[in-house]
């Protein structure tokens, strides 16, 4: 086993910036913030049916780490900057924490489209600089969309970089390995829970979220050849037990753990089957002895 972090798999859930919609959008209405977020969210119903304002008006307020080996092995995951959860702070430990571990792959699920690009424009925001992120080396590059060394979005795996549709998103990629999936809240839902001031439930909804997308990413790496089923399973086992074990001092493992299922392994079954009916087919000794006598 590597102790090294070779990928670090995280998630953001982030709220709106209700001064900035209202400069910006409203200019000259002289709405107050939660005036001009509830205005905002209104028109986006109308257009998208969904309440969900776009990333260049949002803040992180929850970014869930996972700290996963060379080997693929979990090694521990953290909330950043829990339990003040303040933006720019969040934002700064994120990337600092990618220089620390010598800049390991991020893995995402649609984290291309959302989750990087709203960490870079808070690194923009709060005026943290990240030059070993912005590397001038053309295709190279780490931002490279096609870069999948520096940066493997998931979804962007499973759709040929969105040749196809993922419908479902990660909710549906972990329940097809029968993990939990959306437990408690949808994204849409985090600006009200803030405003409710549940921060920690938010945070605690992002961690199963990371949990989530380690199982799908341990597939992932069955599916291109860079795991063996069999090893996939054990790491899943162990991962259980870790969950398991952070339970008596973490909720959102208790929560998660209540809703963790077992992959049916079709291969084991079928193997399972055929030694059945083998069996029952194959004379027992005592009817081999027994036939001529009984003729």
């Amino acid at each position: 086993m590597s102790d090294s972090v070779a990928h670090l798999i995280f998630d953001v859930e982030s709220i709106a910036d209700g001064e900035l919609i209202s400069r910006v959008r409203y200019s000259g209405e002289d709405l107050s913030p939660d005036e001009a977020i509830a205005k905002y969210q209104a028109e986006r119903l109308e257009q998208t049916g969904s309440t969900f304002i776009p990333h260049t008006f949002q803040v992180p307020i929850a970014v869930v780490v996972a700290k996963v080996t060379a080997d693929f092995q979990l090694v521990d995951i953290k909330s950043l900057d829990e339990p003040e959860f303040r933006p720019h702070v969040i934002t700064k430990y994120f990337w600092q924490g990618w220089e620390m571990y010598n800049m390991p792959q991020w893995v995402t699920f649609n984290g291309r489209s959302f989750d990087i690009p709203i960490m870079e424009l808070s690194a923009f925001r709060y005026g943290i600089s990240i030059p070993k992120w912005f590397d001038d080396s053309g295709y190279k590059s780490r931002r490279n969309r096609f870069s999948t060394h520096s940066h493997l979005d998931l979804q962007e795996l499973l759709t040929n970089f969105g040749a196809a549709r993922f419908n479902g998103g990660l909710n549906l990629a972990a329940q097809t390995l029968s993990k939990p999936g959306k437990m408690g809240l949808s994204g849409d839902q985090v600006q009200s829970s803030y405003d409710a001031g549940n921060l920690k439930e938010i945070s605690d909804y992002c961690r199963c979220d990371v949990l989530d997308t380690y199982f799908v990413f341990l597939r992932c790496m069955v599916l291109t050849g860079k795991l063996e089923l069999e090893r996939e399973l054990e790491l899943v086992e162990q991962t259980r037990q870790w969950i398991e074990a952070e339970s008596e001092t973490c909720q959102a493992c208790a929560d998660y753990m209540t809703q963790f299922g077992d992959w049916r392994n079709p291969w084991l079954a079928e193997t399972t089957e055929a030694n059945e009916e083998n069996d029952e087919a194959e004379p027992s000794d005592t009817e081999s002895v027994e036939s001529p006598q009984a003729e």
